[in-house]
């Protein structure tokens, strides 16, 4: 653990921050903006783990702000799997999506109930609609590659897949990670969805192999960065080599940090059409979905842009 104060006892309304590098997080600066907004009278404490972490780091947030009354719940990033899977018995309550992803993104108590949610499906949902035309896959006959098979790539899979008109589900979602644990969670999870969706999974951490990926893709296909990579640690998950689908959405999932990715697809921006999608938006989804669970507020559009807006302004440029 790397922020020890996250455990003493707050004073005032606390919402927490589980990541990796919480203090570069723009929600430090942006979340007192809020507050004030929506006059919550709250602070924000980052807590800090590496990746991967042992239970007892995990335990020991949870079971602090579920004993301490002025702990009001919290955000977890990066962590959602694997905290949840340290924790579960702390919850008296696990919303279905959490159920079916086998995670949490969001902490929050109502009375005696120590709650926890998945929020990505609906939050990278709303991210995706925000960028990928109305019928772009019937259009198109683009496929999903997707990088890493986290948290981030275990909701927009299954958003992908409840997506009604089949125009607007890509036909094939390929997910690709270094460890066989995840990919074996991602499938356990696509089982119980009902879609037509033809699903792979492929164990690799090199390289040259996402670049063969890649290239083989048809044109208009997404790729996705949800390794992390050029945020919680350096690089990209392809080369500078890599060829981009004609026509194609690359969706970087982080809005800070080094972003080697998306820099490797804006040098090929315009030869290649492609059009390109950083984190922010998923940023901002993510977190008023959970500020407004935390808090017990009715997150309406009017009040989504004025968060929007006040956020905005902080953005990192």
């Amino acid at each position: 653990m790397t922020s020890s104060t996250v455990l003493q006892a707050a004073t005032t309304p606390t919402m927490y921050f589980v990541g990796v590098t919480t203090g570069k997080s723009s929600i430090m600066k942006v979340f007192p903006k809020w507050s004030d907004i929506l006059g919550l009278g709250a602070q924000i404490k980052g807590y800090d783990c590496a990746l991967h972490a042992p239970a007892e780091d995990y335990l020991a947030i949870v079971r602090h702000i579920k004993n301490d009354p002025f702990s009001m719940g919290a955000l977890v990033t990066t962590h959602k799997v694997d905290l949840l899977h340290a924790t579960r018995d702390e919850f008296e309550y696990l919303d279905p999506y959490a159920l079916l992803c086998d995670e949490i993104s969001s902490i929050s108590k109502r009375g005696d109930q120590l709650r926890g949610h998945a929020k990505d499906p609906i939050t990278s949902g709303l991210s995706w609609e925000a960028f990928v035309p109305e019928n772009h896959w019937g259009n198109t006959g683009g496929h999903v590659l997707c990088l890493g098979a986290g948290g981030s790539a275990i909701a927009i899979s299954v958003y992908a897949a409840s997506r009604k008109n089949k125009a607007d589900r890509p036909a094939k979602f390929i997910t690709v990670n270094r460890s066989e644990g995840r990919l074996e969670l991602l499938r356990r999870v696509h089982k119980q969805l009902d879609t037509d969706i033809e699903f792979e999974y492929i164990l690799n951490e090199d390289p040259l192999k996402n670049d063969a990926l890649m290239a083989a893709l048809p044109p208009g296909s997404m790729v996705i960065n949800a390794t992390g990579m050029g945020k919680d640690r350096p690089g990209s998950p392809v080369t500078d080599n890599g060829v981009w689908p004609k026509n194609g959405l690359v969706w970087e999932l982080n809005y800070r940090g080094e972003l080697d990715f998306m820099h490797q697809a804006e040098r090929r921006a315009e030869q290649d059409s492609l059009t390109i999608e950083d984190g922010w938006i998923y940023f901002l989804h993510g977190w008023t979905q959970v500020v407004a669970e935390v808090f017990d507020v009715q997150l309406t559009p009017e009040l989504f842009a004025k968060l929007d807006d006040a956020a905005s302004e902080l953005r990192p440029r």
